[in-house]
């Protein structure tokens, strides 16, 4: 596994726990549909969280939430379009990014709620 993937794998992980630890359940993990994925789908009471996890390693410049792309966000809408229908759920769905940024052995942590609208 390339440290890419390793640093990805890990940072989906430490996402999952954040969101435990603030009381969200994990409904699935790496939910695909058609050519979509959605990282992390949770839910806290009538909220349904559809999360991308961004991770990078701390020689990446770029600002790590800008790699949610229009086409990003419209292969998100698509799965979580699919999900929701196909589970007949009555939620709010909110579409969060969190960026985890490897830095030294330690790692540092955002949550990004409504990092986008889907509408």
């Amino acid at each position: 596994m390339g440290k890419h993937n390793t640093i990805g794998k890990m940072g989906e992980d430490l996402a999952v726990k954040h969101l435990k630890d603030r009381g969200y359940r994990i409904i699935c993990r790496n939910y695909r549909y058609r050519k979509a994925e959605t990282d992390i789908i949770a839910r806290k009471n009538d909220i349904l969280s559809i999360v991308e996890v961004k991770s990078r390693s701390a020689d990446f410049l770029e600002d790590i939430s800008g790699a949610v792309n229009a086409k990003k966000i419209k292969l998100l809408v698509m799965a979580a379009d699919h999900f929701v229908n196909s589970e007949a759920l009555n939620v709010e769905v909110r579409f969060d990014i969190i960026t985890i940024r490897e830095l030294q052995g330690t790692y540092q942590l955002e949550h990004i709620q409504n990092a986008f609208y889907h509408f």
